[in-house]
């Protein structure tokens, strides 16, 4: 019962990432339900997201494009760095200081998601930033992408946008950067031996079909309907932790 549960939760979470960002919205919550604590909880979903971003970033590869002060080579090699360096950092990371951070991580990421959904958009004609601060913005992304994950694929979203890249590129490029700053961060965690490798399993399955069937439906699918889930989700993790803390 608990893989499917997990499975379920895995195969929502890929389509979530692949049309509109917030999938660990969906699997940190089914795996705290599981029984993991939420540092572990963590790790394991992003163990077990990553295939499910490898297949999304893989059908929408023709999308990806540079930026325009900033080539997506440069920004390739920032995430992976960067996916190692928030690595290290959760896991040098106490389990009960990560447990007291993760409600606050989750309202400021489900704050970003709605006001990155619902909030103002930049201007086209707005300046985009020099080279060397896209390249810090997109560091601090993939070092908070490899530490907690949550909202990260919008704030790289919005980070491309600002730097003027058309829309549906940003949405193709925003999805392989994640999977890279994933990437780097699985790898540290597979060999840190924090990983519950069951669980992990189940969504990891679940988030491959997901992700493969979320990346080619994207003209099909109301993206609108699953950014309010997001938010709605994401309050109701909020207050579930904050209760449960």
């Amino acid at each position: 019962m608990t893989f499917l549960l997990l499975f379920g939760a895995g195969l929502w979470a890929g389509v979530q990432n692949a049309l509109a960002g917030g999938g660990s919205f969906v699997t940190l919550p089914a795996l705290i339900f599981a029984g993991l604590d939420p540092r572990l909880a963590n790790i394991t979903s992003t163990v077990a997201l990553f295939p499910g971003q490898v297949t999304t970033g893989y059908a929408g590869r023709s999308l990806v494009a540079n930026a325009e002060r900033l080539s997506f080579k440069a920004m390739a090699i920032i995430t992976l760095i960067g996916g190692v360096a928030g690595a290290f950092l959760l896991l040098q990371t106490p389990s009960k200081v990560f447990a007291a951070m993760v409600p606050w991580l989750v309202l400021g990421a489900t704050g970003l998601f709605a006001w990155s959904s619902f909030g103002p958009k930049p201007h086209a004609q707005s300046v985009p930033p020099p080279a060397w601060v896209s390249g810090l913005i997109q560091a601090a992304i993939a070092i908070y992408s490899g530490f907690f994950g949550g909202g990260a694929g919008i704030m790289t979203l919005a980070a491309l946008t600002l730097a003027r890249m058309p829309v549906r590129n940003a949405a193709g490029t925003k999805n392989v950067l994640v999977s890279l700053s994933n990437f780097t961060a699985t790898l540290v965690f597979v060999f840190s031996g924090a990983v519950a490798w069951g669980y992990a399993l189940a969504i990891g399955s679940g988030s491959m079909l997901g992700g493969y069937l979320g990346a080619h439906a994207l003209k099909r699918v109301p993206v609108m309907v699953l950014k309010v889930g997001v938010v709605v989700i994401g309050i109701a993790l909020t207050i579930g932790l904050f209760l449960r803390g």
